[in-house]
């Protein structure tokens, strides 16, 4: 018998995607704070501390969990969000940067799902997050993206959000190196470690960055092809760089002022 709700569910939209959860009368997903896009009557929601699996556990639990979240630099609680209507009733999420939602269904992967801190979007009631500490002291340090991952586990559906697009590929014992930040989640199993980015010339003029991830093993790994710090990063890079004043040709304002000059 599964211990999540099972829920049905529909991705709207391209690069700018949402999951809208059709929930059954008394079903109930969970969420980052933030995440919901809207919601239909008969639906309520309530922010609740702990690991999203059993919102009455006890205190002591509920601070584990509340504290495994904080070292991956989430919020302290989730929202659960609850049907207590008739009929059928949807509510809908969505991420806060473009990119593709992938829905996984934990029962049928058997196993954990480890994804970056930032890549769980909303879940089954049942599922649980905790923290999955780097085994290598190599991969917090130069990882890129923190020192812990987020363990999914249940057996309901789990929703990640990646920037860009997708591609999951499916390792069968060979190895895989991928930019740091490229990594959106993989099957518990794989091995995960850091390694150099080639000799030192490539290192410090190849623009790949100093470190690569590999992942080695077999199952299924998920990778996005513009994490949001390499937007972030280019967005900083091209933006003036006096507080907004400059109207130069590469700048926003720039763009704006010679589109009226030449009016």
């Amino acid at each position: 018998m599964k211990s999540s709700h099972e829920i049905d569910y529909t991705v709207h939209g391209g690069d700018l995607q949402f999951v809208e959860i059709e929930l059954d009368p008394g079903e109930t997903v969970i969420a980052e704070a933030g995440a919901m896009v809207f919601m239909e009557e008969g639906i309520t929601f309530e922010t609740k501390m702990g690991d999203g699996s059993n919102p009455d556990q006890g205190l002591l639990n509920k601070l584990g969990g509340a504290a495994m979240r904080v070292f991956t630099q989430e919020s302290l609680f989730l929202t659960h969000f609850t049907h207590q209507g008739n009929d059928r009733s949807r509510v809908a999420f969505g991420a806060a940067y473009p990119g593709r939602i992938v829905p996984i269904d934990l029962g049928s992967l058997g196993k954990p799902l480890l994804c970056q801190k930032d890549a769980f979007l909303c879940a089954a009631f049942g599922t649980r997050l905790a923290a999955a500490f780097h085994k290598k002291i190599g991969a917090g340090l130069f990882g890129g993206e923190g020192f812990v991952l987020q363990k999914l586990e249940g057996d309901g559906l789990a929703f990640v959000h990646a920037g860009g697009t997708v591609i999951e590929k499916d390792l069968k014992g060979g190895k895989l190196r991928v930019d740091t930040g490229c990594l959106v989640a993989f099957e518990d199993g794989i091995d995960y470690s850091i390694e150099r980015a080639g000799n030192l010339k490539s290192m410090l003029f190849g623009g790949e960055g100093l470190f690569l991830a590999t992942l080695q093993g077999h199952g299924r790994v998920w990778l996005q092809s513009l994490p949001f710090s390499r937007l972030a990063d280019r967005i900083l890079e091209n933006a003036p760089s006096d507080g907004g004043n400059q109207t130069g040709e590469g700048s926003l304002l720039g763009g704006a002022v010679s589109l009226f000059q030449k009016r």
